[in-house]
């Protein structure tokens, strides 16, 4: 799973940690960092290239097509430039590439920027047009500014070019609650006490009329909780470069404003969200139920795919399935930049049918890795106002009639008793009862009915791996650390089972295989060599020497 470093700091402030710092902290929590990348949107984030402005510009004395350039690029001496741009001038701003700047060109292999001299004359940098920047694919000139930045400003300052951390962690199944950026702002909150701040919702409002669409769940079990509004009037196009920016730093390609949406809040809060045009929707009406055995449906990579009787469908009046349920979109139900009219879904989904259908279909998404582990049924309606309203500010259209939120049985908080002497005897210290207070607030696990032995636990919906007295004295110590536990004086073990005696010979032929089964040659040279080489070698006494007497060659001897 990756995050994003700058997009993590839009909830919690962690200026105060190096990149280092808050590698180390993750994965002492039990989040491990695996790797942290670079992330450029323009690759090599336009590193030494600069504003200049063109002062003189002169015809190249050898050379029709060149022209010879004197460019401020904010130093004390202006930069001698040979330029083959037809529309270079004296009095324009431009972008420079300095010299020892590496440039990634659109189509092309990046090139390093030398001095040089071009046919007599000499050049120190290079002016820049669209594609050798790797910005656009135009060469039919330099890229001629309309600023009053100064020269010397760097490029990147111009164009907004944005540069980012990535972290990818290698999550374990259990931890659900950690698929987001505000799930790892969470643990991060539990070790430093900075808070979280979430985007607020507080301008979210309908209309109070009846839905558009109505909804009928058919299936409580495989679907405890199903949430939905219609946006109106909706303007389907290209996301703002920020939301663009985001997703293509965790790897995401941007579709288009809905689409990123509800990917965008996907990887912020954890909640899978589904858009549906509404123009698929017959009758109005989404039906949550499962379908008969190998109904054939048609999946948005245009495969078709024969349904099992539990797999969860989202169909519209007619019974036409329109989504698999917490795994994938259809064809004909998505999104295109025809829709004008979106119905948005935010539901709980039971973890057991999203698994199976997954793995029956060998179909791995976002949504499905989210779903199959467990998400919180109680962040639904969250989701989707903030989607909503997200919607609304970059797509236009008004939210239309009341929510809906089909939600018979609330999934409530599970409430573990806890003792004091069995926190000491499985972490191995006697941790201070305030501290482990403090641990389980930050953790929003809420302690009650307090006594000398113990303690009632409250844990939230969202920690669906915390069901046991076990579960909440580990997450005790992953956050009090476990490199704070001290090691004693001694360390033994007993071993009741016997070991083989190790084989060199078996060591070294498995070796050889496993080497060559990962792609190496194995080289089997020739041991004799010439009896000079054994000469030169101070530190070998040529009295032990093996001669051949029968030798090839003096090579072989």
């Amino acid at each position: 799973m990756k995050i994003s470093l700058s997009w993590l700091k839009d909830y919690i402030d962690v200026n105060n940690l190096k990149i280092d710092e808050l590698e180390e902290l993750l994965t002492q929590t039990g989040l491990e960092v695996e790797g942290i990348e670079k992330f450029e949107t323009i690759k090599g984030g336009l590193e030494g290239v600069v504003v200049g402005e063109v002062l003189t510009c002169e015809k190249h004395p050898n050379a029709n097509k060149l022209k010879i350039t004197t460019v401020d690029i904010g130093e004390e001496e202006p930069s001698h430039i040979v330029c083959g741009a037809p529309n270079v001038d004296s009095g324009q701003k431009v972008l420079v590439a300095t010299v020892g700047t590496t440039l990634y060109p659109e189509g092309g292999e990046p090139f390093k920027i030398k001095k040089a001299k071009i046919r007599g004359e000499a050049s120190f940098g290079m002016i820049c047009a669209e594609d050798e920047l790797g910005i656009g694919t135009s060469h039919e000139g330099i890229m001629i500014l309309n600023t009053d930045l100064p020269a010397g400003t760097p490029a990147a300052k111009y164009l907004n070019i944005e540069s980012d951390q990535v972290i990818e962690i290698g999550l374990t199944p259990n931890r659900s609650d950690a698929t987001s950026h505000i799930g790892v702002a969470r643990d991060v909150h539990a070790v430093t006490g900075n808070k979280v701040e979430w985007p607020s919702i507080d301008s979210f409002s309908t209309t109070n009329t009846t839905p558009p669409v109505k909804v009928v769940v058919e299936n409580k079990e495989a679907c405890p909780r199903y949430s939905g509004v219609t946006i109106e009037g909706v303007k389907v196009g290209a996301s703002p470069e920020w939301l663009q920016n985001k997703l293509r730093a965790i790897g995401l390609t941007p579709k288009n404003n809905i689409v990123d949406i509800t990917n965008f809040v996907l990887h912020e809060i954890g909640q899978p969200l589904h858009a549906f045009d509404v123009t698929a929707i017959d009758n109005n009406e989404v039906r949550v139920k499962t379908l008969p055995k190998n109904t054939v449906f048609t999946t948005l990579d245009g495969e078709e795919r024969k349904l099992h009787e539990k797999d969860l469908m989202i169909c519209n009046g007619n019974d036409d399935g329109m989504c698999i349920a917490g795994v994938f979109g259809g064809e004909k139900s998505g999104v295109t930049e025809k829709t004008t009219d979106v119905f948005l879904e935010s539901a709980y989904f039971n973890p057991d049918y999203i698994r199976s259908t997954s793995q029956r279909h060998l179909l791995k998404t976002d949504a499905s890795f989210r779903y199959e582990r467990g998400t919180d049924p109680n962040i639904c309606l969250y989701a989707l106002k903030r989607a909503a309203l997200l919607i609304k500010e970059l797509a236009g259209g008004e939210i239309k009639g009341e929510v809906i939120d089909i939600y018979d049985t609330p999934v409530e908080p599970v409430k573990v008793n806890m003792k004091y002497n069995n926190i000491d005897r499985l972490i191995g210290i006697k941790i201070e009862k305030q501290k482990i207070k403090e641990i389980l607030q930050r953790l929003e696990i809420e302690v009650s009915n307090e006594t000398d032995e113990g303690f009632i636990s409250t844990v939230p919906t969202y920690r669906v791996d915390v069901t046991r007295e076990a579960d909440v004295i580990e997450e005790i110590i992953r956050i009090y650390g476990l490199n704070n536990i001290p090691l004693g004086e001694t360390l033994s073990a007993d071993y009741l089972s016997s070991f083989d005696e190790k084989d060199p010979g078996k060591i070294y032929t498995t070796t050889a295989h496993y080497l060559a089964g990962l792609g190496f040659h194995e080289i089997m040279s020739n041991s004799l060599t010439k009896p000079q080489y054994s000469e030169a070698v101070e530190d070998l006494n040529s009295e032990e020497d093996v001669v051949i007497l029968n030798k090839l060659s003096e090579d072989l001897g």
